[in-house]
């Protein structure tokens, strides 16, 4: 499909720059394709009203790292430059690829302190070499720590990686290191928050409990290509980023037999529900799933396993909001999208919700 009929319009002033206070008072737009109303204005407070004994709610426990470090670059017979990077992927127990500015003024070779003056990582600073740069634009990082022992320098000097549509009208801060992180947060690896599970509370939690349905847990660490736009011109061009994620035995027995027995399967965001899609088989079938999925789902895919799915409203032209059209059909999207922006819902990560329901039912 062409790339720009998933464009559309949004004012700046719908782009949410904090999370609503409690976090399930956000509102959720329930959509229902086929049914009477197809559109219903809501809360995520709402959310086990349409869920069902015997439903099973999937959730990921993945934890956002403070990807975002700010340092100096020093070069033997060259003046210090000031370097942003933010941290993308793992490669080795030291080694990270990530996006720096400025990019082009980085060599090979090149050392680069992140953090304070202090001499050492406890005195708050972290090294690292410019190892190689990448055709995408990215570079690799070789710092001076590994293993576990990088993972807390980072957490010392690093900030927390808010998008880049935030970043752009306000600076990152300490309420942040709490809002953009979830209720769920468990391992370390994100470079991004699963959105969808923003919204969640305790007190959700529990009248979820209430109604019947189940909450299990998945991981998938979400990387920086879910804010990226589709550049290519048709879907057919643009190559999927890949994440790392994990379905254990475990959960995926529980989500089939909760499907043997009726139950639907509910997915909390879009990285849940491409995580229990990549896990599905043609027959519908959950397997255990250890590794990268690249699964790209634009409106020709047919789910096998996903019954209902809470996610975010999300930027154009990406496909993320490819993949509701997918749920929802292409056309219950574009009308669902124009509501919001017609009833002032706020957008993107720290925004509000929508339920998606393509069978129409509660």
């Amino acid at each position: 499909m062409r790339v720009d009929a998933f464009d559309f319009h949004l004012p700046e002033d719908r782009i949410a720059l904090r999370p609503a206070e409690p976090r399930d008072t956000a509102r959720m737009l329930v959509v229902r394709p086929g049914a009477a109303p197809e559109l219903e204005d809501r809360s995520v407070r709402d959310l086990p009203d349409f869920l069902r004994p015997g439903d099973a709610v999937v959730v990921n426990d993945t934890r956002v790292i403070p990807a975002a470090l700010e340092g100096v670059r020093s070069r033997e017979g060259g003046s210090d430059v000031a370097v942003e990077a933010t941290l993308i992927k793992r490669l080795t127990p030291d080694r990270w690829r990530a996006f720096a500015k400025p990019g082009k003024r980085l060599r090979v070779g090149d050392r680069i302190r992140f953090g304070g003056e202090g001499g050492a990582c406890l005195l708050g600073t972290l090294d690292a070499t410019v190892a190689a740069k990448e055709e995408d634009g990215s570079i690799v990082l070789a710092f001076d720590l590994a293993g576990d022992v990088l993972d807390e320098a980072v957490a010392a000097v690093g900030h927390m990686p808010i998008p880049p549509y935030i970043a752009a009208r306000r600076h990152e801060d300490a309420r942040d290191k709490d809002d953009y992180q979830t209720l769920f947060a468990r391992v370390a690896g994100s470079v991004a928050a699963p959105t969808a599970s923003l919204h969640f509370t305790p007190d959700l939690l529990a009248r979820m409990a209430a109604s019947g349905a189940t909450l299990h847990k998945v991981t998938l660490h979400v990387g920086p290509g879910t804010f990226l736009p589709v550049k290519a011109e048709d879907t057919s061009g643009h190559t999927m980023h890949a994440e790392w994620g994990e379905v254990t035995r475990e959960t995926a027995d529980a989500l089939n037999a909760a499907k043997a027995k009726g139950g639907r399967i509910f997915t909390i965001g879009s990285t849940s529900t491409r995580l229990i899609e990549s896990a599905a088989g043609e027959d519908g079938l959950i397997r255990p799933f250890v590794g990268e999925t690249d699964i790209f789902i634009t409106p020709d895919y047919r789910f096998r396993a996903v019954d209902g799915m809470l996610t975010n409203f999300h930027l154009p032209r990406s496909t993320l909001v490819m993949l509701v059209a997918a749920f929802i059909g292409h056309e219950p999207q574009k009308r669902a999208y124009a509501h919001a922006i017609a009833e002032n819902y706020r957008f993107y990560s720290y925004g509000d919700a929508c339920l998606l329901l393509p069978q129409g039912g509660a």
